[in-house]
């Protein structure tokens, strides 16, 4: 995998990042899940994609993701899509470029349409989480974990062997980031990949996302013993092949 570079977005804030610079017109930009990094197999496997394709690739971590600097329980969803637009605009430039999302990702990606619309060649959602924070987590606190929430600022979720400070500054940003009721209109290809065993966020939601583009070239992708980060080497190749099949589209109109 390439070098990690820093950039500098502020006096006090540098964002961790792989980029993949081939002289292309077109970039494939990855953005990774809720509390996750880019020390994954999936920017691994879309970075080797891309060089073999002789594609530009860029992937980031938010601010209190992985090795970007800030506090995780500082970030919301407003912050971190500032800091998506502000780092595509450094280093993608004026090229144009197909967005993957994984999990939360996709609920970014959303947000990045508001002002690339006409750069954004494809979209490619992995198990997709739009506004998960409202209906996925707080609608379902126990009256409880809310007054815990609303009383501290914050709550330890625990869930499986992981442990997610969840504050209720990120809720109610969450809840001031509505991407489910704004339609898009763009012609773009666009693939929803979901496990069918996903037991994080369920299918309906990649459908959900589909919905919103009524002109768009669009597929459903429902991965049988998938779960929901789809990180296993098979799973990794079908992903690939639906991403491939949206860069040989666009390559083909240029």
């Amino acid at each position: 995998m390439g070098k990690f570079r820093y950039l500098k977005i502020s006096k006090t804030k540098k964002l961790r990042y792989i980029f993949l610079n081939t002289n292309s017109k077109l970039f494939v930009v990855f953005l990774h899940g809720f509390m996750s990094d880019l020390e994954g197999e999936k920017p691994k496997v879309f970075q080797r994609y891309c060089k073999k394709r002789k594609l530009g690739f860029l992937a980031l971590e938010y601010s209190g993701h992985g090795k970007s600097s800030g506090k995780f329980t500082k970030g919301n969803v407003s912050e971190w899509t500032k800091e998506i637009k502000y780092t595509i605009k450094k280093i993608v430039k004026k090229n144009n470029f197909i967005l993957i999302g994984s999990s939360m990702g996709s609920w970014l990606s959303l947000n990045q349409f508001k002002y690339f619309k006409n750069k954004i060649k494809g979209f490619l959602g992995i198990g997709s989480a739009p506004e998960f924070l409202e209906r996925l987590m707080w609608n379902k606190f126990t009256k409880k974990m809310k007054k815990e929430t609303i009383k501290n600022g914050i709550y330890h979720l625990k869930h499986g062997n992981y442990e997610y400070p969840i504050t209720y500054q990120l809720i109610k940003d969450g809840k001031k980031n509505k991407v489910l009721n704004k339609k898009i209109k763009s012609n773009i290809s666009i693939c929803m990949i979901h496990g069918k065993k996903d037991e994080v966020v369920p299918v309906i939601y990649s459908r959900k996302i589909l919905k919103l583009f009524n002109k768009s070239k669009k597929k459903l992708i429902v991965i049988k013993n998938g779960d929901h980060s789809l990180s296993n080497k098979k799973n990794l190749n079908k992903i690939i092949n639906e991403l491939n099949k949206i860069v040989n589209t666009n390559l083909q109109h240029q």
